[in-house]
């Protein structure tokens, strides 16, 4: 039998039998497209009931900033969702501390962003520098562990100098970019949990060369710790917004002098190779089919429209080459050195040590606890 005989596509968005765990039901729509919409009708709101709410939680997080200097904590990227929440923060009268991680790999284009948004919008900006041979070394090893998320270290490393500025500074408010409209369909098969420090230390010890004595953690006891004991409080403000990307990224243009930096997370130049080239090579993975399904979704483009940008190369040929020399070279990897590591088998975060059980240990009780 053909292997494409095995192949099958939603009808409703674009997700495929490229992520091993997509279902469909009998009209062919996939299991992402039906969790959309659940958490959608959990989480968004828009409208007169998402302003008030909005001006309520605002108002809530200025009584506790009374008499500091700031209010809340905001990270910024320089991509759109983290501008875009900046830049609401600012019509709602709040004073933010943004913070930013530099993991070396940030492009010009977002860094002039991340300088624009805190001038125009008067916010202060702390920026935590990596240590740039230990970061190295820790992207080294997830590269030869040949597991998929190898991004993780650098979403562990932004929430966790998130959470350790907001725990020194006693902010218990977090503004976060992250939203459902243009992030909320992603298979759990192609990421593995960022709060799971024991599985990042154990690759690091398998594979680096390293300590970790300068990376910022913040594993799962910490989140819980900040969550359920100091009560911080997580504020996803573009849930409450009739959040549009498109939209929102002619205001920053317009209002902020904000310039665009290609498709989505391509404001970190690793990133994009990573999920451009690493990803769709070794793993059979392009994410632009969980952002696009996304957005159809959300109703901000068709499923036409998404299956026309799909038709559209991942990479101009002379620009990919550059962006391996760069990264290669950045990395101290050679051509050789590189191609041995795409070759190796793709191996699970779950072969080295974790704390996975923990995790499903927690769902079970929050699913009950909810019963």
């Amino acid at each position: 039998m053909k292997m494409d005989e095995f192949y099958k596509r939603c009808t409703h968005c674009i997700m495929d039998t490229t992520d091993p765990d997509i279902e469909f039901d009998d009209s062919g729509v996939c299991n992402h497209c039906r969790t959309y919409y659940e958490m959608a009708k959990k989480k968004i709101v828009t409208g007169r009931e998402g302003e008030q709410k909005l001006q309520q939680i605002a108002q809530e997080i200025k009584e506790h900033g009374k008499n500091k200097k700031y209010d809340c904590i905001i990270g910024l990227s320089g991509g759109v969702d983290s501008s875009f929440a900046a830049y609401q923060s600012k019509r709602l009268g709040l004073r933010p501390l943004a913070v930013h991680f530099d993991n070396g790999w940030n492009s010009e284009i977002a860094t002039r962003n991340i300088e624009n948004i805190v001038r125009k919008l008067n916010f202060d900006l702390y920026t935590y520098v990596a240590d740039w041979e230990e970061f190295k070394d820790l992207q080294l090893s997830f590269l030869k562990a040949s597991v998929v998320d190898i991004d993780v270290v650098t979403d562990h490393a932004i929430w966790g100098t998130i959470y350790n500025v907001a725990k020194k500074k006693n902010i218990r408010y977090i503004i976060s970019g992250t939203n459902v409209a243009t992030e909320a369909i992603i298979p759990s098969s192609w990421l593995f949990p960022l709060w799971d420090i024991r599985n990042i230390k154990a690759i690091q010890k398998r594979f680096g060369r390293k300590r970790l004595d300068k990376f910022p953690v913040h594993g799962l006891f910490d989140m819980i710790v900040t969550k359920y004991i100091r009560k911080f409080h997580l504020v996803e403000v573009l849930d409450y917004i009739d959040y549009n990307r498109e939209k929102a990224t002619d205001i920053l243009k317009k209002e902020l002098g904000w310039q665009c930096y290609g498709k989505k997370h391509y404001e970190s130049k690793f990133t994009k190779f990573f999920q451009a080239y690493i990803l769709p090579t070794k793993f059979g993975i392009d994410k632009r089919k969980a952002h696009l399904s996304t957005l159809i979704c959300s109703g901000q483009i068709t499923r036409e429209e998404a299956l026309q940008e799909m038709k559209k190369p991942l990479y101009d040929p002379k620009e990919l080459q550059e962006d391996k020399d760069y990264v290669l070279k950045k990395l101290g990897l050679s051509e050789k050195e590189f191609e041995e590591i795409m070759y190796l088998p793709v191996r699970s975060h779950l072969d080295y040590p974790n704390n996975q059980w923990i995790f499903n240990f927690l769902l079970k009780i929050k699913r009950l606890i909810k019963l």
